[in-house]
Protein backbone atom coordinates (compact mmCIF):
# COMPACT_ATOMS: atom_id res chain seq x y z
CA UNK A 1 0.00 0.00 0.00
CA UNK A 2 1.78 3.47 -1.20
CA UNK A 3 2.24 5.93 1.61
CA UNK A 4 0.63 9.63 0.76
CA UNK A 5 3.69 11.75 1.00
CA UNK A 6 2.71 15.03 2.95
CA UNK A 7 4.28 17.92 1.24
CA UNK A 8 7.09 19.99 2.57
CA UNK A 9 6.03 23.91 3.52
CA UNK A 10 6.70 26.14 6.49
CA UNK A 11 3.32 27.42 6.28
CA UNK A 12 1.27 23.72 6.36
CA UNK A 13 0.15 24.74 10.04
CA UNK A 14 -0.66 28.21 9.67
CA UNK A 15 -3.65 28.91 11.69
CA UNK A 16 -6.27 31.26 12.56
CA UNK A 17 -7.60 32.53 15.74
CA UNK A 18 -10.48 35.71 16.53
CA UNK A 19 -7.92 38.75 18.65
CA UNK A 20 -9.20 38.93 22.11
CA UNK A 21 -13.02 40.27 22.78
CA UNK A 22 -11.39 43.62 24.08
CA UNK A 23 -9.53 43.89 20.84
CA UNK A 24 -12.75 44.20 18.40
CA UNK A 25 -14.31 47.36 17.86
CA UNK A 26 -18.06 47.70 19.04
CA UNK A 27 -21.33 49.79 17.86
CA UNK A 28 -20.24 50.40 14.55
CA UNK A 29 -23.38 50.76 11.64
CA UNK A 30 -21.39 48.51 8.97
CA UNK A 31 -23.14 49.85 5.45
CA UNK A 32 -25.79 47.74 3.71
CA UNK A 33 -25.33 48.78 0.30
CA UNK A 34 -25.08 45.90 -2.03
CA UNK A 35 -21.41 46.10 -3.55
CA UNK A 36 -18.93 43.62 -3.83
CA UNK A 37 -16.02 45.62 -2.44
CA UNK A 38 -14.40 44.58 0.69
CA UNK A 39 -15.96 47.96 3.05
CA UNK A 40 -12.81 47.86 5.12
CA UNK A 41 -9.78 49.48 4.80
CA UNK A 42 -6.59 49.27 7.22
CA UNK A 43 -3.14 50.40 7.63
CA UNK A 44 -0.30 50.12 10.75
CA UNK A 45 -2.04 53.31 12.28
CA UNK A 46 -5.75 53.06 11.50
CA UNK A 47 -8.54 51.69 10.85
CA UNK A 48 -11.76 52.74 7.83
CA UNK A 49 -15.10 51.22 7.97
CA UNK A 50 -17.63 52.22 5.60
CA UNK A 51 -20.62 53.24 7.55
CA UNK A 52 -24.23 53.98 7.88
CA UNK A 53 -24.91 57.75 7.08
CA UNK A 54 -28.44 59.63 6.69
CA UNK A 55 -27.88 62.75 3.98
CA UNK A 56 -24.79 61.04 1.90
CA UNK A 57 -21.80 58.75 2.23
CA UNK A 58 -20.08 58.46 5.26
CA UNK A 59 -17.28 56.30 6.55
CA UNK A 60 -15.12 56.05 10.01
CA UNK A 61 -11.88 56.01 10.56
CA UNK A 62 -10.53 54.90 13.85
CA UNK A 63 -7.01 55.08 15.71
CA UNK A 64 -5.81 50.99 15.78
CA UNK A 65 -5.24 51.25 19.21
CA UNK A 66 -8.98 52.41 20.08
CA UNK A 67 -10.42 49.40 20.72
CA UNK A 68 -14.09 48.61 22.58
CA UNK A 69 -17.44 50.56 22.14
CA UNK A 70 -17.15 53.11 19.71
CA UNK A 71 -19.11 56.36 20.79
CA UNK A 72 -22.26 56.80 18.49
CA UNK A 73 -20.91 60.67 18.20
CA UNK A 74 -17.20 59.49 17.26
CA UNK A 75 -16.34 61.99 13.89
CA UNK A 76 -16.96 60.21 10.56
CA UNK A 77 -15.96 61.45 6.90
CA UNK A 78 -18.28 62.92 5.28
CA UNK A 79 -18.36 64.91 2.31
CA UNK A 80 -19.81 62.68 -0.68
CA UNK A 81 -23.54 63.15 -1.60
CA UNK A 82 -24.14 59.64 -1.98
CA UNK A 83 -23.40 56.48 -0.22
CA UNK A 84 -19.51 55.22 -0.39
CA UNK A 85 -18.55 52.35 -2.65
CA UNK A 86 -14.86 51.83 -1.85
CA UNK A 87 -11.92 53.32 0.24
CA UNK A 88 -8.49 52.67 0.21
CA UNK A 89 -5.44 53.77 2.14
CA UNK A 90 -2.38 55.01 0.38
CA UNK A 91 0.79 52.94 0.57
CA UNK A 92 2.99 55.65 0.84
CA UNK A 93 1.34 57.82 4.05
CA UNK A 94 -0.24 56.45 6.21
CA UNK A 95 -2.67 59.66 6.93
CA UNK A 96 -4.24 59.64 3.56
CA UNK A 97 -6.68 57.98 2.26
CA UNK A 98 -9.00 57.77 -0.55
CA UNK A 99 -12.98 57.38 -1.23
CA UNK A 100 -15.45 56.48 -4.19
CA UNK A 101 -18.81 56.72 -4.93
CA UNK A 102 -21.97 56.97 -6.04
CA UNK A 103 -21.80 60.26 -6.30
CA UNK A 104 -19.52 59.98 -9.09
CA UNK A 105 -16.70 61.35 -7.48
CA UNK A 106 -13.39 60.23 -6.01
CA UNK A 107 -12.35 62.07 -2.77
CA UNK A 108 -8.93 61.96 -0.87
CA UNK A 109 -8.63 62.63 2.49
CA UNK A 110 -5.81 63.52 5.46
CA UNK A 111 -6.48 61.67 8.37
CA UNK A 112 -5.40 63.66 11.49
CA UNK A 113 -2.92 61.20 14.32
CA UNK A 114 -5.04 63.03 16.63
CA UNK A 115 -9.06 62.18 17.32
CA UNK A 116 -10.92 65.01 15.50
CA UNK A 117 -13.73 67.18 17.64
CA UNK A 118 -16.05 67.20 15.25
CA UNK A 119 -16.75 65.40 11.44
CA UNK A 120 -14.12 65.79 8.61
CA UNK A 121 -15.82 67.39 6.15
CA UNK A 122 -12.98 69.10 3.38
CA UNK A 123 -11.28 66.51 1.18
CA UNK A 124 -7.93 67.77 0.09
CA UNK A 125 -8.91 67.40 -3.52
CA UNK A 126 -12.10 66.00 -5.14
CA UNK A 127 -11.12 64.08 -8.22
CA UNK A 128 -14.32 64.34 -10.99
CA UNK A 129 -14.28 62.65 -14.53
CA UNK A 130 -16.31 59.73 -14.17
CA UNK A 131 -19.97 60.35 -15.73
CA UNK A 132 -21.16 57.26 -13.36
CA UNK A 133 -20.93 55.66 -9.84
CA UNK A 134 -17.02 55.09 -8.65
CA UNK A 135 -17.04 51.53 -7.32
CA UNK A 136 -12.81 50.55 -7.08
CA UNK A 137 -9.85 52.41 -6.18
CA UNK A 138 -6.43 50.95 -6.54
CA UNK A 139 -3.36 53.55 -5.37
CA UNK A 140 -0.19 52.49 -7.48
CA UNK A 141 2.22 50.26 -5.44
CA UNK A 142 5.54 51.97 -6.51
CA UNK A 143 4.60 55.80 -7.90
CA UNK A 144 3.98 58.72 -5.69
CA UNK A 145 0.35 59.94 -5.50
CA UNK A 146 -0.97 57.93 -8.40
CA UNK A 147 -4.80 56.78 -7.75
CA UNK A 148 -6.55 54.46 -10.17
CA UNK A 149 -10.56 54.48 -10.23
CA UNK A 150 -12.92 52.12 -11.73
CA UNK A 151 -16.69 53.57 -12.72
CA UNK A 152 -19.69 52.14 -14.11
CA UNK A 153 -19.19 54.68 -17.09
CA UNK A 154 -16.73 51.47 -18.06
CA UNK A 155 -13.53 54.07 -17.89
CA UNK A 156 -10.14 53.52 -15.92
CA UNK A 157 -8.73 56.70 -14.85
CA UNK A 158 -5.59 57.07 -13.37
CA UNK A 159 -4.82 60.13 -11.38
CA UNK A 160 -1.72 62.47 -10.22
CA UNK A 161 -3.77 63.67 -6.37
CA UNK A 162 -0.60 65.18 -6.06
CA UNK A 163 -2.03 68.06 -8.67
CA UNK A 164 -5.54 66.87 -9.46
CA UNK A 165 -4.58 66.05 -13.14
CA UNK A 166 -6.02 62.74 -15.16
CA UNK A 167 -2.73 61.34 -16.24
CA UNK A 168 -4.33 58.66 -18.23
CA UNK A 169 -7.81 57.91 -19.18
CA UNK A 170 -8.71 54.14 -20.46
CA UNK A 171 -11.85 54.31 -22.44
CA UNK A 172 -13.09 51.56 -24.90
CA UNK A 173 -11.87 48.54 -23.10
CA UNK A 174 -14.55 47.59 -21.32
CA UNK A 175 -17.73 47.27 -22.98
CA UNK A 176 -19.63 46.66 -19.96
CA UNK A 177 -19.16 46.65 -15.92
CA UNK A 178 -15.42 46.20 -14.68
CA UNK A 179 -15.72 43.66 -11.86
CA UNK A 180 -11.82 44.61 -10.58
CA UNK A 181 -8.82 46.17 -10.84
CA UNK A 182 -4.98 45.01 -9.76
CA UNK A 183 -2.01 46.05 -10.31
CA UNK A 184 1.01 44.45 -10.77
CA UNK A 185 3.69 44.50 -8.16
CA UNK A 186 5.85 47.23 -10.14
CA UNK A 187 2.88 48.93 -11.31
CA UNK A 188 3.52 48.39 -15.23
CA UNK A 189 0.58 46.27 -15.80
CA UNK A 190 -3.18 46.06 -15.31
CA UNK A 191 -5.03 43.06 -14.82
CA UNK A 192 -9.43 43.55 -14.91
CA UNK A 193 -12.33 41.73 -14.88
CA UNK A 194 -15.83 42.57 -16.67
CA UNK A 195 -18.67 41.83 -16.55
CA UNK A 196 -18.39 40.67 -20.29
CA UNK A 197 -16.44 37.57 -18.98
CA UNK A 198 -13.16 38.31 -20.40
CA UNK A 199 -10.21 38.54 -18.23
CA UNK A 200 -7.72 41.27 -19.64
CA UNK A 201 -4.43 42.24 -18.96
CA UNK A 202 -3.67 46.58 -20.01
CA UNK A 203 -0.63 48.15 -20.11
CA UNK A 204 -1.84 51.97 -19.03
CA UNK A 205 0.45 53.86 -20.35
CA UNK A 206 0.61 52.43 -23.61
CA UNK A 207 -3.42 52.52 -23.58
CA UNK A 208 -3.53 48.58 -24.58
CA UNK A 209 -4.87 45.24 -23.93
CA UNK A 210 -1.80 43.36 -24.27
CA UNK A 211 -3.69 40.09 -23.68
CA UNK A 212 -6.99 38.43 -22.66
CA UNK A 213 -9.24 35.58 -22.00
CA UNK A 214 -12.51 34.93 -22.56
CA UNK A 215 -14.56 33.02 -19.96
CA UNK A 216 -11.96 32.33 -17.64
CA UNK A 217 -14.79 31.31 -15.76
CA UNK A 218 -17.91 30.14 -17.15
CA UNK A 219 -20.45 31.40 -14.92
CA UNK A 220 -22.04 34.79 -14.76
CA UNK A 221 -21.19 35.85 -11.30
CA UNK A 222 -18.70 38.22 -10.80
CA UNK A 223 -15.13 37.32 -11.72
CA UNK A 224 -11.78 38.64 -9.54
CA UNK A 225 -8.21 38.24 -10.39
CA UNK A 226 -5.33 39.71 -8.89
CA UNK A 227 -1.39 39.18 -9.49
CA UNK A 228 1.36 36.90 -8.20
CA UNK A 229 4.80 37.34 -7.56
CA UNK A 230 5.60 35.21 -10.09
CA UNK A 231 3.89 37.16 -12.66
CA UNK A 232 0.92 34.82 -13.08
CA UNK A 233 -2.88 35.79 -12.57
CA UNK A 234 -5.17 34.24 -10.14
CA UNK A 235 -8.83 34.47 -10.41
CA UNK A 236 -11.89 33.40 -8.57
CA UNK A 237 -15.24 33.01 -10.25
CA UNK A 238 -17.61 30.65 -10.82
CA UNK A 239 -18.53 27.77 -13.20
CA UNK A 240 -21.43 27.17 -15.63
CA UNK A 241 -23.43 25.65 -12.45
CA UNK A 242 -22.74 28.13 -10.43
CA UNK A 243 -20.26 26.80 -8.40
CA UNK A 244 -17.11 28.65 -7.22
CA UNK A 245 -14.02 28.38 -8.92
CA UNK A 246 -10.81 29.24 -8.66
CA UNK A 247 -7.78 29.76 -11.33
CA UNK A 248 -4.30 30.22 -11.68
CA UNK A 249 -3.14 31.53 -15.25
CA UNK A 250 0.00 32.44 -17.58
CA UNK A 251 -0.64 35.28 -19.34
CA UNK A 252 1.93 34.27 -21.51
CA UNK A 253 -0.40 31.29 -22.57
CA UNK A 254 -3.97 32.08 -21.69
CA UNK A 255 -5.03 29.14 -23.53
CA UNK A 256 -5.31 26.50 -20.86
CA UNK A 257 -5.42 27.63 -17.23
CA UNK A 258 -2.24 26.73 -14.98
CA UNK A 259 -4.44 24.95 -12.05
CA UNK A 260 -8.31 25.27 -11.97
CA UNK A 261 -10.36 23.74 -9.05
CA UNK A 262 -14.19 24.03 -8.05
CA UNK A 263 -14.69 25.03 -4.45
CA UNK A 264 -18.28 25.10 -3.46
CA UNK A 265 -21.68 25.80 -4.84
CA UNK A 266 -22.03 29.25 -2.08
CA UNK A 267 -23.16 32.39 -3.90
CA UNK A 268 -20.74 35.08 -2.40
CA UNK A 269 -18.12 36.72 -4.58
CA UNK A 270 -14.68 35.05 -3.45
CA UNK A 271 -12.29 38.18 -2.68
CA UNK A 272 -8.92 37.14 -3.05
CA UNK A 273 -6.23 39.01 -0.48
CA UNK A 274 -2.81 37.68 -1.69
CA UNK A 275 0.51 38.47 0.53
CA UNK A 276 3.57 38.32 -2.20
CA UNK A 277 5.90 37.67 0.62
CA UNK A 278 4.78 33.86 1.62
CA UNK A 279 2.87 33.46 -1.80
CA UNK A 280 -0.38 32.69 0.34
CA UNK A 281 -3.90 33.68 -1.10
CA UNK A 282 -6.73 34.26 1.37
CA UNK A 283 -10.63 33.61 -0.32
CA UNK A 284 -12.78 35.56 2.06
CA UNK A 285 -16.49 35.56 0.71
CA UNK A 286 -19.34 38.06 1.15
CA UNK A 287 -21.62 36.47 3.32
CA UNK A 288 -19.38 33.46 4.39
CA UNK A 289 -18.49 32.72 7.67
CA UNK A 290 -15.18 31.49 6.68
CA UNK A 291 -11.50 32.11 5.10
CA UNK A 292 -9.47 29.53 3.03
CA UNK A 293 -6.64 29.67 2.02
CA UNK A 294 -3.59 28.38 -0.28
CA UNK A 295 -0.43 28.52 -1.11
CA UNK A 296 1.16 29.58 -4.75
CA UNK A 297 4.21 27.47 -5.80
CA UNK A 298 6.26 26.39 -8.79
CA UNK A 299 5.57 22.88 -8.18
CA UNK A 300 2.30 21.00 -9.58
CA UNK A 301 -0.79 21.44 -8.81
CA UNK A 302 0.46 24.97 -8.12
CA UNK A 303 -2.35 25.73 -6.01
CA UNK A 304 -2.04 24.30 -2.47
CA UNK A 305 -5.02 24.18 -0.31
CA UNK A 306 -3.78 24.94 3.19
CA UNK A 307 -6.24 25.22 5.74
CA UNK A 308 -9.72 26.64 6.42
CA UNK A 309 -10.73 29.88 9.16
CA UNK A 310 -14.88 28.74 9.92
CA UNK A 311 -16.26 31.24 12.51
CA UNK A 312 -20.19 31.25 13.38
CA UNK A 313 -21.08 34.81 11.97
CA UNK A 314 -21.31 35.46 7.84
CA UNK A 315 -18.86 38.24 7.05
CA UNK A 316 -19.96 41.51 5.92
CA UNK A 317 -16.42 42.79 4.74
CA UNK A 318 -13.26 42.41 5.26
CA UNK A 319 -9.82 44.35 5.82
CA UNK A 320 -6.07 42.85 5.16
CA UNK A 321 -3.33 44.42 6.95
CA UNK A 322 0.01 45.44 5.59
CA UNK A 323 2.59 43.47 6.15
CA UNK A 324 4.63 45.89 7.77
CA UNK A 325 1.31 46.51 10.74
CA UNK A 326 2.19 42.97 11.85
CA UNK A 327 3.32 41.23 15.45
CA UNK A 328 6.29 39.99 13.80
CA UNK A 329 6.97 38.64 17.86
CA UNK A 330 4.34 36.26 17.55
CA UNK A 331 5.00 35.39 14.28
CA UNK A 332 2.11 36.71 12.61
CA UNK A 333 1.87 36.73 9.00
CA UNK A 334 -1.53 38.06 8.28
CA UNK A 335 -4.09 39.58 10.04
CA UNK A 336 -7.57 40.60 8.69
CA UNK A 337 -10.41 42.83 10.05
CA UNK A 338 -13.74 41.11 9.91
CA UNK A 339 -17.18 42.98 9.51
CA UNK A 340 -20.09 42.07 11.14
CA UNK A 341 -23.48 43.78 11.16
CA UNK A 342 -22.49 46.11 14.29
CA UNK A 343 -18.67 45.50 15.01
CA UNK A 344 -15.61 44.65 13.94
CA UNK A 345 -13.47 41.88 14.91
CA UNK A 346 -9.40 41.54 14.18
CA UNK A 347 -8.32 37.53 13.09
CA UNK A 348 -5.10 36.77 13.36
CA UNK A 349 -3.08 34.03 10.84
CA UNK A 350 -0.19 32.64 12.82
CA UNK A 351 2.37 30.02 11.99
CA UNK A 352 3.16 27.93 15.00
CA UNK A 353 7.11 28.53 16.24
CA UNK A 354 8.46 27.57 19.30
CA UNK A 355 11.59 30.31 19.40
CA UNK A 356 11.30 33.57 20.14
CA UNK A 357 13.91 34.95 18.03
CA UNK A 358 13.00 36.64 14.84
CA UNK A 359 12.20 34.35 11.89
CA UNK A 360 13.94 35.60 8.62
CA UNK A 361 12.14 33.13 6.92
CA UNK A 362 8.66 33.89 7.39
CA UNK A 363 9.62 37.74 6.73
CA UNK A 364 11.83 38.54 3.64
CA UNK A 365 11.93 42.67 3.78
CA UNK A 366 8.29 44.11 2.20
CA UNK A 367 7.73 46.86 0.45
CA UNK A 368 7.76 49.77 2.86
CA UNK A 369 5.72 53.36 3.05
CA UNK A 370 8.34 55.38 0.61
CA UNK A 371 7.57 55.45 -2.77
CA UNK A 372 10.30 54.37 -5.78
CA UNK A 373 9.36 56.54 -8.18
CA UNK A 374 7.39 60.52 -9.36
CA UNK A 375 3.95 60.51 -10.88
CA UNK A 376 5.45 62.10 -14.07
CA UNK A 377 8.48 59.44 -13.67
CA UNK A 378 5.93 56.50 -14.39
CA UNK A 379 4.51 58.59 -16.44
CA UNK A 380 7.17 58.53 -18.93
CA UNK A 381 7.61 55.02 -18.81
CA UNK A 382 9.90 54.12 -15.88
CA UNK A 383 9.55 51.52 -13.94
CA UNK A 384 10.59 50.64 -10.35
CA UNK A 385 10.00 47.46 -7.81
CA UNK A 386 9.10 48.65 -4.34
CA UNK A 387 11.00 50.11 -1.84
CA UNK A 388 11.71 47.21 0.89
CA UNK A 389 12.33 47.77 4.43
CA UNK A 390 13.38 44.70 6.85
CA UNK A 391 10.79 44.02 9.76
CA UNK A 392 13.77 42.38 12.51
CA UNK A 393 13.30 44.96 15.02
CA UNK A 394 9.22 45.85 13.97
CA UNK A 395 7.68 48.51 11.95
CA UNK A 396 7.13 52.26 13.42
CA UNK A 397 4.97 54.23 11.70
CA UNK A 398 6.07 57.29 10.74
CA UNK A 399 4.80 60.85 11.92
CA UNK A 400 1.95 62.74 10.15
CA UNK A 401 3.09 63.53 6.92
CA UNK A 402 0.67 66.20 4.91
CA UNK A 403 -0.33 65.72 1.38
CA UNK A 404 -0.12 68.88 -0.27
CA UNK A 405 -2.03 69.37 -3.78
CA UNK A 406 -0.53 71.94 -6.19
CA UNK A 407 -3.13 72.44 -9.10
CA UNK A 408 -1.66 73.65 -11.99
CA UNK A 409 -3.42 77.36 -12.54
CA UNK A 410 -6.05 76.92 -14.96
CA UNK A 411 -6.89 80.58 -15.50
CA UNK A 412 -2.79 80.34 -17.49
CA UNK A 413 -4.63 78.21 -20.41
CA UNK A 414 -7.96 78.86 -20.60
CA UNK A 415 -8.79 81.40 -23.59
CA UNK A 416 -11.20 84.27 -22.62
CA UNK A 417 -14.66 83.31 -22.74
CA UNK A 418 -17.42 85.13 -24.19
CA UNK A 419 -18.25 88.10 -26.99
CA UNK A 420 -15.95 91.21 -26.39
CA UNK A 421 -17.08 94.02 -24.60
CA UNK A 422 -16.93 98.09 -26.37
CA UNK A 423 -14.28 99.37 -24.38
CA UNK A 424 -16.41 102.08 -21.90
CA UNK A 425 -14.86 105.19 -19.93
CA UNK A 426 -14.42 102.83 -17.12
CA UNK A 427 -12.36 100.69 -18.80
CA UNK A 428 -10.00 103.50 -19.53
CA UNK A 429 -6.09 102.17 -19.05
CA UNK A 430 -5.96 104.68 -15.92
CA UNK A 431 -8.87 103.49 -14.34
CA UNK A 432 -7.72 99.61 -15.34
CA UNK A 433 -4.38 100.53 -13.74
CA UNK A 434 -5.88 101.80 -10.42
CA UNK A 435 -8.36 98.62 -10.15
CA UNK A 436 -5.71 96.69 -10.74
CA UNK A 437 -3.63 97.93 -7.95
CA UNK A 438 -6.43 97.44 -5.77
CA UNK A 439 -6.93 93.94 -6.32
CA UNK A 440 -2.94 93.22 -6.01
CA UNK A 441 -3.52 95.12 -2.31
CA UNK A 442 -6.31 93.12 -1.61
CA UNK A 443 -4.38 89.41 -2.47
CA UNK A 444 -1.57 90.27 -0.92
CA UNK A 445 -3.59 91.15 2.40
CA UNK A 446 -5.59 87.99 2.01
CA UNK A 447 -2.33 86.02 0.96
CA UNK A 448 -0.93 87.19 4.37
CA UNK A 449 -3.81 86.27 6.64
CA UNK A 450 -3.87 82.79 5.22
CA UNK A 451 0.04 82.37 5.84
CA UNK A 452 -0.45 83.34 9.49
CA UNK A 453 -3.97 81.09 10.18
CA UNK A 454 -1.59 77.93 8.79
CA UNK A 455 1.06 78.98 10.85
CA UNK A 456 -1.12 78.96 13.70
CA UNK A 457 -3.32 75.98 12.70
CA UNK A 458 0.12 73.93 12.38
CA UNK A 459 1.72 75.01 15.78
CA UNK A 460 -1.67 74.26 17.38
CA UNK A 461 -1.69 70.52 15.40
CA UNK A 462 1.71 70.00 17.12
CA UNK A 463 0.58 71.26 20.12
CA UNK A 464 -2.12 68.75 20.40
CA UNK A 465 0.30 65.52 18.63
CA UNK A 466 2.79 66.48 21.84
CA UNK A 467 -0.14 66.03 24.13
CA UNK A 468 -1.41 62.76 22.21
CA UNK A 469 2.05 61.42 22.44
CA UNK A 470 2.75 62.51 26.31
CA UNK A 471 -0.98 61.07 26.85
CA UNK A 472 0.30 57.17 25.16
Amino acid sequence: MSRRVVRQSKFRHVFGQVAKADQAYEDIRVSKVTWDSSFCAVNPKFLAIIVEAGGGGAFIVLPLAKTGRVDKNYPLVTGHTAPVLDIDWCPHNDNVIASASDDTTVMVWQIPDYTPMRNITEPIITLEGHSKRVGILSWHPTARNVLLSAGGDNVIIIWNVGTGEVLLSLEDMHPDIIHSVCWNSNGSLLVTTCKDKTLRIIDPRKGQVVAERFAAHEGMRPMRAVFTRQGHIFTTGFTRMSQRELGLWDPNNFEEPVALQEMDTSNGVLLPFYDPDSSIIYLCGKGDSSIRYFEITDEPPFVHYLNTFSSKEPQRGMGFMPKRGLDVSKCEIARFYKLHERKCEPIIMTVPRKSDLFQDDLYPDTPGPEPALEADEWLSGQDAEPVLISLRDGYVPPKHRELRVTKRNILDARPPTGPRRSQSASDSPLSQQHTLETLLEEIKALREHVQAQEQRITALENMLCELVDGTD
